[in-house]
């Protein structure tokens, strides 16, 4: 496994990467995953439906009792910010419990690229990163991810673009340093982010557009098929720029990390 020099330095030392080697190895890939980018996406989006129900049920109740209750919520100014206080705050959890399932499930996805890319041995499970003992850690960085891109929003635009790169890169670096703290997986994010910041923009700019207008041709419910082809080129950028060692990956997924 990485401790956080070796992977800093690892990074430092990363060779220069090729755009169109990256862009055709996420293709190849693409071909082996692209069923686990499904599953992965549609069980998301089905672990969501629970927070969406306890976010709206409240306000569906009130209609349903008092069918008048949102005319009068219009004719009444001052009650009406009172009353979406509660929705707000179920908005707030809504997006931070959706943070956490959404990093969670790519990890657990990028853990299963690995296999399928290396042809090893192991399960699809898509879940391993929302079980003991990596839930923890997972709401971490959800956290801190949600803490950096806030701070980045009130900063205005262009720094949001700027952080956009290294969170993404947290999440494929927790995938296979889970055994890293919440503040390391941070710092080689950036640290992996600034080295290679273009060429991953570029990549996710162009697997993201392609993936939607591939999606788009196969009436538009292609685009959950194509989605995750979006997330492969972060997983060759770490792939070729840290590498894996196989003994150590393997045994550190069953380590307990706090």
């Amino acid at each position: 496994m990485n401790t956080i020099n070796s992977l800093l330095d690892k990074i430092e030392k990363a060779k220069a990467l090729d755009f169109g080697t990256i862009f055709n190895q996420s293709i190849e890939l693409f071909k082996k995953v692209w069923v686990q980018g499904l599953v992965m996406l549609l069980l998301t989006m089905l672990l969501m439906v629970p927070f969406y129900l306890i976010m709206y049920l409240p306000m569906l109740g009130m209609g349903l009792i008092d069918p008048e209750s949102f005319q009068n919520m219009e004719n009444m100014g001052d009650f009406r910010p009172l009353l979406m206080i509660p929705f707000f705050i179920f908005a707030l959890v809504f997006s931070f419990f959706a943070m956490v399932i959404g990093f969670g499930m790519k990890a657990s996805f990028f853990r299963i690229c690995k296999l399928k890319d290396l042809e090893e041995m192991g399960a699809d499970d898509y879940f391993f990163y929302l079980k003991k003992p990596y839930l923890g850690k997972v709401i971490k960085l959800s956290l801190a991810t949600f803490g950096i891109s806030l701070a980045a929003t009130l900063l205005c635009v262009l720094p949001v673009i700027y952080v956009m790169i290294p969170v993404t890169l947290m999440n494929v670096i927790f995938a296979f340093n889970p055994e890293l703290s919440t503040s390391e997986i941070v710092k080689a994010g950036f640290k992996l982010g600034n080295k290679k910041w273009l060429l991953t923009f570029g990549l996710i700019f162009i697997s993201s557009l392609l993936a939607g207008i591939v999606g788009m041709l196969m009436c538009c419910i292609g685009i959950y098929v194509t989605a995750s082809f979006s997330y492969l080129p972060v997983y060759f950028i770490y792939k070729e720029s840290v590498g894996f060692d196989k003994k150590e990956d393997n045994q550190s997924y069953g380590m307990s990390y706090e």
